[in-house]
This record gives C-alpha cells, sequence and structure tokens, in this order.
C-alpha cells in the first residue's frame, strides 16, 4: 500500500473552512474524500471525525442528533441520515461559526 498523497484541492479547501461554517464535499465513490479528511493535517488533528456507516454513530443520529454535532466535526456518510441537516442548520443559525462541519 502506497502512503497518502496530498490532494490538489486541499489548499482551497483550508480556505474554505475559515470562511464558512459548513463544507459539503461530495464526489465519486471511491474518490478519495474520506481518505483527505482523515490524512490531511488541516482536518484530521482538529476535527472529530464520524461516519454514520458505523450504526451506533447511525442511531445516535436518528436518537440525538444535536449530540453528534459538538464542536468541529467531519461527518461521513451523511446522505444515511439526511434529517441530522436540520440539525446542523439550527446550530450554525445559532452560532455561525467558520470550519465547524464538514460534510
Amino acid at each position: 500500500m502506497t502512503g497518502y498523497l496530498s490532494r490538489e484541492t486541499t489548499p482551497r479547501l483550508e480556505r474554505a473552512i475559515r470562511l464558512l461554517p459548513v463544507i459539503v464535499i461530495s464526489g465519486l465513490r471511491q474518490a478519495g474524500k474520506s481518505t483527505l479528511l482523515q490524512n490531511e493535517p488541516a482536518f484530521a488533528g482538529g476535527y472529530t471525525y464520524l461516519t454514520l456507516d458505523d450504526f451506533a454513530t447511525l442511531a445516535a443520529a436518528q436518537t440525538n442528533p444535536e449530540t453528534l454535532i459538538e464542536g468541529a466535526v467531519i461527518l461521513d456518510e451523511v446522505q444515511r441520515y439526511p434529517e441530522i441537516l436540520l440539525a446542523i442548520k439550527k446550530s450554525v443559525d445559532e452560532k455561525r461559526q467558520p470550519g465547524r462541519f464538514i460534510l
């Protein structure tokens, strides 16, 4: 297995995080979106990484989504429970802070 290679889009994402409260990264399956977020130092160190592919995390999102979105969060596979976006919107409306969520 080869080591992680930095992505060309990283500087743009870093700028966006400094300005916007929510960043959405979308693309084809297996294109490296999750790998980027888990390996780039700008994202990996300062964020809690959660994936809704994990059944316990998905159940927590369904029962009490506010507990998952405290602090700076990377929320992967958000399409598995899109209703969590309402909790994210409410959180952003209450406290607009750059770089809170990466989806």
